[in-house]
């Protein structure tokens, strides 16, 4: 079943969803050759702390870290250590959340390690982010789930083919429900898949709906791997990856972008998209 938020509840994620915001300020800050991704999850702590929220990556089926620190070929659900040494070139994607009276907030971005980034790495990124949004600009009362995983994959395959070859749209992992759990219902491919056009898979999208939209793409293969440690996810061809998301909130008034500082109002002006009014400016 879909949880569908009342308007306090969703004021309490777009409390939650600022602390996300905060820390990839500051994580994207400290995301420099020489350190650590131990460093960075420290950061993270820190940030946490001083906004009064809770983690919610943090002892999460057992996960070991406050944020998740994905570089180059690892897809999502890298977890931070002191062995892992930044290095100029490279790509990371950072996943973290808070929680702010129980209620949640997810969010991931790619930053670019240092100087001299391949142009196909940079493409990439941007392509991952762009392709979030297209699918945050679907996310319409009356629209059914499906119509945002076709936004994501049809801006993905409108792209210009990298040197590579293609870009792989990640198969095993996407996008999900938020809001009293980071998980719940409903599953969000970033791909259509024809035997989920129907029944539960594709709900239609009412006020009070709450989705956490993150597509992930590499430079190759849409498959993946997970290591022994049980959590890291690598692609299976060793390309890199990048992986972009933001929770989003449906309201009566539209939709607001909850984990964006200005709720997703300059990115979604260029797609013709109002956003709804700040639940924490009207008094909610």
């Amino acid at each position: 079943m879909v949880e569908i938020k009342t308007p306090e509840q969703i004021a309490k994620m777009r409390e939650a969803g600022l602390v996300v915001a905060a820390i990839h300020a500051a994580t994207r800050e400290a995301a420099v050759p020489g350190s650590t991704t131990h460093d960075l999850d420290q950061v993270a702590r820190k940030v946490l702390a001083d906004h009064g929220a809770k983690p919610n990556f943090l002892g999460y089926g057992g996960f070991p870290a406050t944020i998740c620190t994905s570089v180059n070929e690892v897809v999502v659900h890298g977890i931070p250590d002191e062995k892992t040494v930044l290095k100029n070139g490279d790509i990371i994607s950072i996943d973290c959340g808070a929680i702010i009276d129980g209620w949640h907030g997810d969010a991931a971005y790619t930053a670019f390690v240092g100087t001299g980034h391949a142009p196909e790495l940079v493409e990439l990124s941007r392509v991952t982010e762009e392709s979030m949004w297209a699918g945050i600009a679907a996310m319409k009362k009356g629209a059914r789930l499906a119509e945002v995983s076709r936004a994501i994959e049809g801006y993905i395959r409108r792209q210009p083919r990298p040197a590579s070859g293609k870009y792989g749209i990640i198969e095993d992992y996407g996008g999900h429900g938020i809001g009293s759990e980071m998980h719940m219902d409903p599953h969000l491919l970033n791909y259509v898949d024809k035997r989920r056009l129907i029944g539960r898979h594709n709900p239609k999208l009412v006020p009070g709906f709450c989705l956490a939209i993150e597509p992930m793409i590499s430079l190759g293969t849409p498959r993946t791997q997970v290591l022994e440690d049980d959590w890291t996810v690598i692609t299976t061809d060793g390309t890199r990856s990048s992986h972009w998301e933001h929770s989003i909130a449906l309201t009566e008034q539209g939709l607001i972008v909850l984990t964006a500082p200005d709720g997703g109002r300059a990115k979604l002006a260029e797609l013709g998209v109002t956003v709804a009014p700040d639940p924490l400016d009207s008094g909610v």
